[in-house]
């Protein structure tokens, strides 16, 4: 009797577990299929460009029909057995909560890969900044665990109270820190300071910003390779010289002198015929156009600036190096002199002055 007892119970449960786990596998292998057959009609009958939201949004929806079929089947089991409905509550809490976790996931996904495409939309392949992604993810994630509170039943009217009032306190004790954070969305937000920008302090840092976070921005120093940190906020409240704006273009003054008794019609020719020369070589800008301007005569040369466009800011100081070295031996070649600088001193004798004032001594 106590074998068959036994046995009766194992079969109830077998009979018990059976149907919810059918149920449960043959949601998730539903799930599986269709997956799978969305995915396959998107790479073959939808076109979407990979710039675009649409194609974000559907990268972030990846695994999410397996997940949802999933959940479907565990309501379904849930249902199809009889267990108390305290346990059955608790399994449907757990299972919204899932619901709600998925689709705030998908939600933070996509509103991330929309940052970072808005970034390499800026005409570079710029890295995102981290400051701007956490924050939007942050408040994705905050509105998600709201929806579940209210779900459970916990009226967030007193939460978002007490945040409010705490959000005060906080915000006294936190001055220094919210000051940068908010000094970091504004430069974000202003477009007048962007990721992978050049930027001169008027304390006289300078580098090439690589990130903004929610404390500092990191800048790196032209051919340096050590990272250096400024907070936010002195930032936002120094003057700022920006090379990459508006247009990443620049132009490099090159001081030049040759001597008096030279064709200066021969001297721009030659040297314009240089500069371009290091330009195709060096810039990979063989469009460019450099300048010759004459600006006064000097000591012992006739001065000029040689205006040299370059397509980067990082690339100055090559081209000068170049330009310098070619436009040295292009000289010497055609017979062109750059004189040394001479100054002639005449110094008058006190005594001789007083005894022949219309005589000099040099």
């Amino acid at each position: 009797m106590t074998i068959f007892s036994h046995t009766l119970n194992f079969d109830n449960l077998v009979d018990l577990l059976l149907v919810p786990a059918s149920i449960v596998l043959a949601a998730l292998t539903v799930g599986i299929i269709a997956d799978r057959l969305i995915r396959r009609y998107i790479d073959h009958h939808l076109a979407v460009e990979e710039s675009t939201w649409k194609y974000v949004f559907i990268r972030s929806m990846q695994g999410v029909p397996i997940f949802f079929s999933f959940i479907i089947g565990l309501y379904w089991a849930i249902d199809a057995v009889e267990i108390s409905p305290t346990l059955t509550k608790l399994l449907s809490y757990l299972l919204f909560t899932s619901n709600v976790f998925s689709i705030t996931r998908v939600l933070a996904r996509t509103v991330d890969g929309v940052v970072t495409m808005y970034f390499e939309r800026s005409g570079r392949n710029l890295p995102k900044t981290t400051l701007l992604n956490n924050i939007l993810i942050g408040v994705i994630y905050a509105m998600g665990l709201l929806v579940i509170l209210q779900y459970y039943g916990i009226s967030i009217a007193p939460i978002l109270t007490a945040a409010g009032v705490g959000g005060m306190a906080v915000a006294l004790a936190l001055q220094e820190m919210l000051a940068n954070i908010f000094s970091g969305l504004h430069l974000i937000l202003s477009k007048q300071l962007r990721i992978g920008d050049y930027i001169r302090l008027g304390s006289g840092e300078e580098g090439r910003v690589t990130d903004i976070t929610w404390r500092f921005t990191a800048i790196i120093p032209l051919g340096a390779g050590n990272t250096v940190v400024i907070p936010n906020k002195t930032i936002a409240g120094a003057n700022i010289t920006n090379f990459s704006l508006p247009t990443l273009n620049i132009n490099i003054s090159v001081p030049v002198g040759v001597a008096y008794d030279s064709d200066l019609a021969t001297v721009e020719r030659v040297t314009i015929e240089t500069a371009k020369e290091v330009l195709a070589r060096v810039d990979d800008n063989p469009n460019a156009e450099p300048l010759v301007r004459y600006t006064d005569f000097g000591d012992s040369s006739i001065n000029f600036n040689v205006i040299l466009p370059s397509s980067m800011f990082d690339n100055q100081g090559i081209i000068k190096h170049e330009f310098i070295k070619a436009l040295t031996d292009r000289y010497r070649t055609e017979g062109i002199d750059i004189p040394y600088p001479i100054r002639t001193i005449i110094q008058e004798n006190a005594e001789a002055a007083e005894n022949n004032p219309q005589g000099t001594a040099s």
